[in-house]
């Protein structure tokens, strides 16, 4: 195992790139006001649109955002999901981590939030 690997994230190589083309680039299309809007109003339909097999679609659908990364989604792409739920950098870490998002805010970036 290379030095630079995080145990809980696959590496992002060239067969996960090419595993993850469609993902990526649905993902990349929620840049367009246009497509968030229709993804919002049929998520279904603007999945269709990029050809995603029924493994993908159910990780989209699920926002599971580990499975995803799994399939071949890069985050960068996979952020733009969070135009139409929202979730920030540091959830989407958490929930690769198979922790919760305060544990992993205070064991992985010793941060607590203001009031906790």
């Amino acid at each position: 195992m290379s030095e630079d690997r995080i145990p809980e994230i696959p590496l992002f190589d060239r067969a996960r790139q090419r595993r993850g083309y469609k993902l990526n680039k649905m993902a990349m299309g929620l840049s367009q006001p246009g497509n968030r809007a229709a993804m919002r109003a049929d998520e279904d339909a603007y999945l269709d649109r990029f050809g995603l097999n029924a493994e993908e679609k159910a990780a989209v659908k699920a926002r599971d955002w580990k499975e995803m990364v799994r399939l071949g989604g890069n985050v960068f792409y996979l952020l733009k999901l969070a135009s139409i739920t929202p979730a920030t950098m540091t959830e989407i870490g958490a929930h690769q981590a198979d922790m919760d998002h305060e544990t992993f805010l205070r064991e992985r970036l010793g941060k607590q939030r203001k009031g906790a």
